[in-house]
């Protein structure tokens, strides 16, 4: 087990109720899961995102915390939150990086994996699809 390591599993989902596909907005949801799957007490400090719309247009975002925390992780503990985004495209990408910094002082990068953003109408989350590319 390496010392310093956060798994990040996401669920997104489109929010239909809030859209309005005529005037060209589309917004999404995402729950994340950051678990601790190191050997020490690690914190995430910060966050780094690259959404991109289905045009290829990117927007990054980087701030400290997640959701105005910056939640302290014991070896297998979990924090769950959940955010959205809005894009003027129906589908695109989601992926980053969480900044952390372990008890000892040593900082690392997490992975945020790459995730799909995807209209539909029943407002389901849509199943990430082995390749896809944008246009």
């Amino acid at each position: 087990m390496p010392m310093h390591e956060f798994l990040v599993q996401v669920q997104p989902a489109y929010l239909p109720e809030q859209s309005t596909p005529a005037a060209g907005v589309y917004v999404f949801s995402y729950t994340i899961t950051v678990t601790n799957t190191g050997e020490v007490p690690a914190q995430l400090i910060a966050r780094h995102w690259v959404i991109t719309n289905e045009l290829g247009h990117v927007e990054e975002v980087k701030g400290l915390g997640v959701v105005g925390r910056q939640p302290l992780l014991q070896p297998g503990e979990s924090f769950e939150y959940s955010s959205g985004c809005q894009m003027r495209t129906p589908s695109g990408t989601m992926r980053g990086t969480y900044l952390c910094v372990s008890h000892e002082g040593e900082t690392f990068e997490c992975e945020i994996p790459l995730f799909v953003l995807q209209m539909n109408d029943s407002g389901e989350p849509m199943p990430m699809p082995e390749t896809r590319v944008l246009h």
